[in-house]
């Protein structure tokens, strides 16, 4: 008898995952950034390509833009990034305004413009941003939904370059990468305007980085504030500052100007006397979940600030970012929370408990503080009691031209809104490139000029209001009318592809799995939490609210044909390092809105990919 132990079973090889071949690229709209070439994969084969899903509505698209360039910078002969521009809006289904929007916010890298989401159904995409990491042999290795993945694609991509250069599939060298040539406008694309108290006018003449005062006739340049090469964040003399795509302006009690400085993620202060800068609030990084959101002005981070405006003893902020409403106090220096919870939506309530949608642009009135809330196409207003409420908007998905009643009135994501003496508010209807009118009075919506180029901002100047034409870089003025213009209404939804669903039992399955070096953030409890809820509510008989689990089973009512499911997950991640005793921890969140039409036979499992190496979800 042998008393020997047993040896020991072998544990299984680890299951190989199937590679799986990266689709053709491919969108009507045809390629910028390219030098007028066309590319194919087969052209980008050798390098690490990284696939960006956007829309230039989208400020978390905007994030990961800003995320990119250094990723950019640091791998310039390995790494090739390649944007697919995938529209929401019918606006940005239009090819003239993505090649203005990829001039607009500084896209140095190949972009496809895919008005009919070709590309997008292709990859399985769901959200925006997503992106798509592609080895050098043409295989998709990762797919990340959200912002915040760079970190975890950066250090992907470093271990590919090593493989393949190993392997001797890598290809060093410049990428296709083709800059267009500049346009010799005295403004590019400006975002937002305000009335000196010497007449003249200041204007953030965003895509060049600085603010140029003009003359009353809003032509003739004063002067530029800042240097205007370069992106930056320096504080000094109007010659010698640098701001990084500034955004809203508003005039101070003191004369000086508050500037939402939108990609510094800085709150900064412009005296035109002086002529000097200085930063009032924000330190240079952007917010994320987690960070303070009450304290000292330039020891909080801020998030993509996109207006700001006086009201009630206080610089109000439209953090754009986070979708909130912050304030900075003048006199003590404190910036915090004063509206909204990070979740993005259209709900109405206590300033504690509402919901915006990327808020764009403001405007103060005695009572009110003016809203234009650029996602859910909503115009809004904060009470002096805090209460947020809706005037014109239903949510995240109806968008449209529409006069009339408010309750029937649609506006197409606008960025800015302006108090006009009769009480009654001017409303930059940016996609619509018009400027409406909504009177409190009436509760009734039109339309008062037409053909304007993307309006980003209004403001009046004696009889006149100036209108900030952002696609035609130019200040138009225009004299109010007696009656509205009358245009053809039209009404539309989001243009993101519906998914068809069985009726009744619907299994929800989103899929998260930690980046490379990283593991599970468990140490607090559960690291991951899935919020359910639907449009209309009764789409939902069960499955709503809040859990720890991604997984779940959703009943939805046969009565319903169509409606949207909304689906926020977040899951923590930290450094799996043992020898690092202060591993740095990581938030991943994305949240989804999936139109769906109920239909016998449609699939009864939705799955949604917040993180992991799959290029679509099992």
């Amino acid at each position: 008898m042998n008393d020997a132990a047993p040896a020991p079973t072998p544990a299984p090889a680890p299951r190989k995952r199937a590679r799986v071949r990266a689709p053709e690229l491919i969108g009507k709209g045809g390629w910028l950034n390219t030098g007028g070439e066309e590319l194919t994969l087969a052209d980008l084969r050798g390098k690490c390509v990284v696939v960006d899903f956007w829309t230039f509505c989208c400020i978390n698209c905007l994030h990961v833009i800003d995320e990119l360039r250094a990723l950019e910078r640091r791998h310039p002969d390995t790494v090739v990034v390649v944007g697919v521009h995938s529209p929401k809006f019918v606006h940005e289904a239009e090819h003239r305004a993505v090649v203005d929007a990829v001039e607009r916010y500084g896209v140095e890298h190949p972009v496809l413009d895919d008005p009919d989401l070709a590309t997008w159904k292709q990859y399985a995409v769901r959200a925006w941003p997503t992106l798509v990491v592609i080895d050098p042999e043409g295989y998709v290795v990762a797919q990340h939904a959200g912002e915040g993945h760079v970190h975890a694609i950066e250090r992907l991509v470093t271990e590919l370059a090593a493989e393949h250069g190993a392997k001797g599939t890598l290809r060093r060298g410049d990428g296709p990468f083709v800059a267009p040539e500049p346009e010799p406008t005295a403004l590019r694309f400006p975002g937002k305007a305000v009335l000196l108290p010497s007449g003249n006018l200041l204007v953030s003449d965003t895509t060049r980085h600085q603010l140029v005062e003009l003359a009353p006739d809003g032509e003739t340049v004063v002067r530029r504030i800042g240097q205007g090469d370069h992106r930056g964040a320096t504080d000094s003399t109007w010659v010698r500052s640098r701001f990084n795509e500034p955004q809203g302006l508003a005039l101070l009690p003191d004369g000086s100007v508050a500037v939402a400085d939108s990609v510094s993620h800085k709150l900064r202060r412009f005296a035109p006397e002086s002529g000097r800068t200085t930063t009032l609030a924000g330190t240079g990084e952007q917010w994320m979940r987690g960070d303070a959101t009450r304290g000292p002005g330039r020891e909080v981070n801020l998030s993509s600030p996109w207006d700001v405006a006086f009201w009630r003893g206080k610089v109000w902020i439209a953090m754009a970012g986070v979708h909130q409403l912050w304030t900075y106090d003048l006199q003590d220096g404190t910036v915090g929370v004063a509206a909204g919870t990070t979740d993005e939506g259209l709900v109405d309530g206590p300033a504690a408990e509402a919901w915006f949608a990327q808020p764009s642009g403001l405007a103060a009135t005695a009572d009110r503080l003016w809203v234009a809330d650029s996602e859910t196409s909503a115009l809004r207003w904060v009470d002096p009691d805090g209460i947020v409420r809706t005037a014109v908007g239903t949510g995240l998905f109806d968008f449209g031209h529409r006069d009339g009643p408010a309750g029937q009135a649609l506006f197409q994501h606008p960025l800015g809104v302006t108090a006009l003496p009769d009480g009654s508010v001017a409303v930059s209807d940016t996609y619509n490139h018009a400027l409406r009118r909504y009177d409190p009075a009436t509760g009734e919506v039109t339309t008062l000029a037409t053909d304007l180029r993307e309006p980003s901002d209004a403001v009046l100047a004696g009889e006149d209001i100036v209108v900030v034409e952002s696609a035609r870089h130019r200040l138009t003025r225009l004299r109010l009318p007696q009656e509205a213009v009358r245009v053809e209404s039209a009404a539309h939804r989001t243009r993101r592809a519906v998914t068809e669903v069985a009726p009744g039992a619907l299994r929800l399955d989103v899929v998260f799995r930690a980046p490379a070096g990283q593991k599970p953030d468990t140490r607090y409890g559960p690291s991951t939490r899935l919020l359910v809820s639907a449009t209309p509510p009764g789409l939902l008989l069960r499955g709503e609210g809040a859990d720890t689990e991604l997984s779940r089973t959703l009943h939805l009512d046969p009565g319903i044909e169509e409606g949207v499911l909304h689906i926020s997950a977040t899951a923590a991640s930290c450094d799996d390092d043992p020898a690092n005793p202060c591993p740095a921890c990581h938030v991943h969140r994305q949240e989804w809105g999936v139109p769906v039409r109920l239909v016998e036979g449609g699939a009864d499992r939705l799955p949604l990919v917040l993180t992991g190496p799959d290029a679509q979800a099992p």
